[in-house]
């Protein structure tokens, strides 16, 4: 088989015409003006966490601060910028749910700007470790935004998911109480909290076209869950530029934004395509449907019914139009007590009395 690249067969999916040409994979982005802010990112080195910091490099700022906990990858990320210009970038190796570590890192280095990207995001593992999802999802994004109003931080960007509206699996119960959390705080500090949701971006690491390129690859059945199961995809520079774009305007009239990834697209389709794409395979790939996993949707939505979705000037970002809160019945204390010797089951009631 003709070993093609990974970002060729990405670029001839998005060419075949089954994604929106609005979401092109090849988006150019505007280099942004931060010469007066001190950034940190959390995740950094994951699909969004080092989009961000590609995107960066390009960017005007004071300080880069480029936060992981993942070893392997961040290394990766450091060998990638090698040659890029890095003397203004700080690489922190660190959890951002140890208090005393992630209070050292504000008080050295008094961010500005935060993008909150790390979470957990494999919907079936945190469906099998949900004690994990309220740790790092819900305890470390209320650790970092509660030290952002501690330290008077400009703008906190926390990065969300579609899979946070009405939410069935753990990781999209643990990315809504997180963004029930940041409406809360805007009401209640000087600090702006600004939500961006989205769906899946395409590509991604764990994501479903990586994993149906490796099956077709080996020559393995491509699995689906449902021949209807349908999802929303953007591209990561897309969605990286628009984040930053949001993160640079400093006359926002909402908290909660998501972007414009067009119609939701059938994986079928994409399996479709990737197998024509895939023309010198020894032989037709079986399909296989296995089934919906533990904590997935058939359809993923991008906004509450009493959420309204608010065009704004730029056709690419859609403001949401949420109720304000200014009192919020979340008991942190039983999230904190939440161990890996309770069972799924009882994890998994706490967090439906939160959502």
């Amino acid at each position: 088989m003709n070993k093609k690249t990974a970002s060729r067969i990405d670029d001839m999916l998005y060419e075949s015409g089954l994604f929106p040409s609005s979401n092109n994979i090849n988006h150019t982005y505007n280099s942004y003006d931060f010469s007066n802010e001190t950034i940190l990112i959390t995740g950094a080195a994951g699909s969004i966490g080092s989009g961000l910091t590609k995107q960066l490099i390009n960017c005007k700022y004071k300080k880069l601060i480029v936060v992981d906990i993942a070893e392997s990858p961040l290394y990766e990320l450091i060998k990638e910028l090698e040659f890029k210009d890095t003397i203004h970038i700080e690489f922190k190796l660190l959890d951002i749910t140890n208090k005393n570590s992630i209070k050292y890192l504000f008080k050295t280095y008094k961010p500005t700007i935060i993008f909150h990207a790390a979470a957990y995001k494999h919907v079936p593992m945190m469906e099998s470790n949900p004690h994990e999802a309220v740790k790092l999802n819900i305890l470390g994004t209320k650790l970092l935004a509660d030290l952002a109003r501690e330290y008077e931080v400009k703008k906190f960007i926390f990065i969300s998911t579609d899979k946070a509206v009405n939410p069935i699996g753990v990781m999209g119960k643990s990315k809504r109480i997180g963004e029930l959390y940041m409406n809360y705080l805007n009401n209640n500090s000087s600090t702006k909290y600004i939500t961006t949701r989205f769906g899946n971006i395409f590509g991604s690491n764990g994501s479903v076209i990586p994993l149906l390129k490796k099956q077709i690859e080996f020559e393995s059945p491509l699995t689906i869950t449902d021949e209807s199961m349908t999802r929303l995809f953007i591209s990561k520079q897309k969605a990286c530029n628009l984040i930053l774009k949001l993160a640079s305007k400093n006359d926002l009239s909402y908290n909660l934004y998501t972007l414009n990834m067009g119609t939701p697209i059938k994986v079928i389709d994409i399996i479709k395509r990737l197998i024509a794409l895939y023309k010198d395979v020894s032989k037709q790939p079986e399909i296989k449907v296995i089934g919906l996993r533990p904590g997935e949707k058939m359809h993923e939505e991008i906004a509450y019914q009493n959420e309204n979705l608010i065009k704004t000037n730029d056709s690419d970002i859609l403001a949401i139009e949420q109720q304000k809160l200014s009192s919020l019945n979340i008991d942190f204390r039983e999230l904190q007590n939440v161990t890996a010797a309770m069972s799924n089951t009882e994890i998994n009631n706490i967090l439906k009395k939160y959502i």
